[in-house]
């Protein structure tokens, strides 16, 4: 990738930096991207060159979901149909091990160890840190009695109002960006001081509107949106897991 970042404001107090970076022609201004954690948008890029329209959205909404697991946040994920199934795949990966190990550390170990000897021992080797995720599509009973007793259109909007927190971030699937049930629960989570990333197909639709950022990816036609959209999300995993457990 090899982007040049140049420091053009650092805080006084924090003294956390902000950056001007140039990608694709166009000049951002960003925090900047670990060295070491570039190399995973490399990886992305050379094999989906499509998607470096969109690469200064990727970090971005990297960063923004960097910034929230260094602040004890999670990350709470929701779409319907295909995308639905795409929210359990990222909490999924990022709830346990993606490609490497996250062994609980010896203070917890040993605490395990003082509740039962021999359970506590097992435990300690197969227990993973995780980086807390919530697929909103999960949760069955909760889902159809809401959607049976109050409101089909504001399923995920009541979930993020219950489990977000300010500060955390919600990320929105929707190939057309207009999906009703993701938009509302936008709205929520912008009420509610919780970040939006909007993940869509090229229009970007109402969720564009109102995220913090949107990855739009090239493509209108529904199934082609969804491939582009798991080798993001597979990034943004390897990207968090290397920064966190690396």
């Amino acid at each position: 990738m090899e982007l040049q970042w140049y420091i053009i404001h650092q805080n006084r107090i924090s003294q956390q930096k902000i950056y001007k970076v140039n990608i694709m022609g166009r000049e951002y201004v960003m925090k900047k991207l670990e060295t070491r954690l570039e190399k995973h948008v490399d990886s992305l890029l050379h094999r989906y060159p499509r998607l470096k329209i969109a690469q200064y959205d990727i970090i971005e909404a990297y960063l923004i979901m960097e910034n929230t697991y260094q602040h004890d946040g999670k990350i709470l994920v929701a779409g319907n149909g295909g995308s639905a199934a795409d929210s359990e795949h990222i909490a999924g990966e990022l709830m346990k091990r993606f490609k490497i190990p996250r062994p609980v550390d010896e203070f917890f170990a040993e605490k395990l160890k003082k509740v039962d000897m021999e359970r506590g021992a097992e435990l300690a080797k197969h227990l993973e840190r995780s980086l807390m995720a919530i697929p909103l599509v999960a949760h069955e009973a909760l889902t159809t009695a809401y959607i049976n007793d109050v409101d089909g259109l504001g399923v995920f909007a009541q979930q993020l109002f219950g489990f977000g927190r300010e500060g955390d971030v919600f990320l929105g699937i929707s190939t057309s960006g207009n999906s009703n049930n993701i938009v509302n629960a936008a709205i929520v989570a912008k009420a509610s001081g919780i970040n939006v990333i909007g993940l869509t197909g090229e229009s970007g639709g109402a969720l564009a509107e109102l995220a913090d950022v949107t990855v739009k990816v090239p493509e209108t036609e529904t199934y082609m949106i969804q491939e582009l959209h798991l080798p993001i999300y597979h990034c943004w995993c390897l990207m968090l897991e290397d920064k966190f457990f690396g």
